[in-house]
């Protein structure tokens, strides 16, 4: 937290977490087909080739790893700095929200362009490329997750901040329960007690990780079409990353509102 302080007035911090409430409310269940679509993919796993499956199931178990090392999707600050116009986090931890905000969703747009492009690329294989597009699309979400955590100035080499981080992508892919449930978990964040919680829980990070799996369902099922393949592919990775980018511009911005509004008393 800056020792100097807040760029915003108590007013205009108070606005901004009126605004991310009023999100927090506005999130849905999950739709009905997309429920359904949890059995379908138990099908889809019966065509995929034995040795297929492993490699998915490797590749999520190095996702997983993550949590515990940060392993290969721990990303490159640098870059984000110099879009922050930043030397170091602990500076972009002091920065006005409105240029934290403007940089995350610049991150946002960009990274969703890459789903989909990504997503257009693995549809063309079919049920083939599922062990390539499964994983991907996670080290994607992870990595976008960071990155906007580096925006709103929190570090994310800290354990502590790949366990947030990871509650980002279980919020994006849960239903409104599973929402409820994790906002009330977030709201204690920053407590060492609370931390040691999380970490704990998150001890069961495979539930997580085939949770947001199965949740392709149906939708990864047109994939098996030729053509049709690409056009799901980049529509369904695209909205993936959109409902990722936007839970964790969400949630690090209210941990900054929320920060802020504590400094200012």
């Amino acid at each position: 937290m800056p020792s100097s302080p807040p760029p915003e007035t108590k007013e205009q911090l108070r606005a901004a977490l009126q605004s991310i409430e009023t999100w927090e409310k506005d999130q849905k269940d999950i739709w009905f087909f997309e429920k359904l679509g949890r059995i379908p993919f138990m099908l889809l796993d019966k065509l995929t080739p034995k040795m297929l499956q492993q490699k998915i199931g490797q590749a999520l178990d190095e996702v997983g790893s993550y949590v515990q090392t940060g392993g290969r999707y721990l990303i490159s600050e640098r870059e984000i700095l110099r879009k922050m116009q930043a030397d170091s986090i602990a500076q972009v931890s002091g920065m006005p929200l409105a240029n934290m905000n403007t940089v995350a969703a610049g991150l946002a747009s960009s990274r969703k362009s890459l789903a989909t492009m990504q997503g257009a690329t693995t549809g063309f294989g079919g049920v083939f490329t599922l062990a390539i597009d499964v994983p991907a699309l996670l080290g994607l979400s992870l990595k976008v997750i960071q990155e906007i955590a580096i925006c709103y100035g929190y570090d994310p080499k800290l354990k502590e901040e790949r366990i947030f981080a990871v509650k980002c992508l279980q919020f994006a892919s849960s239903d409104i329960v599973g929402k409820k449930a994790i906002l009330d978990e977030l709201s204690l964040y920053g407590r060492k007690r609370s931390h040691d919680q999380m970490a704990s829980q998150l001890q069961g990070w495979r539930e997580v990780i085939m949770v947001y799996r199965d949740n392709y369902g149906w939708k990864k099922l047109f994939q098996l079409i030729p053509v049709a393949g690409m056009i799901f592919g980049a529509f369904i990775n695209r909205g993936t990353l959109q409902d990722v980018a936007e839970a964790a511009t969400m949630l690090y911005r209210k941990r900054r509102v929320l920060e802020r509004l504590d400094q200012l008393g």
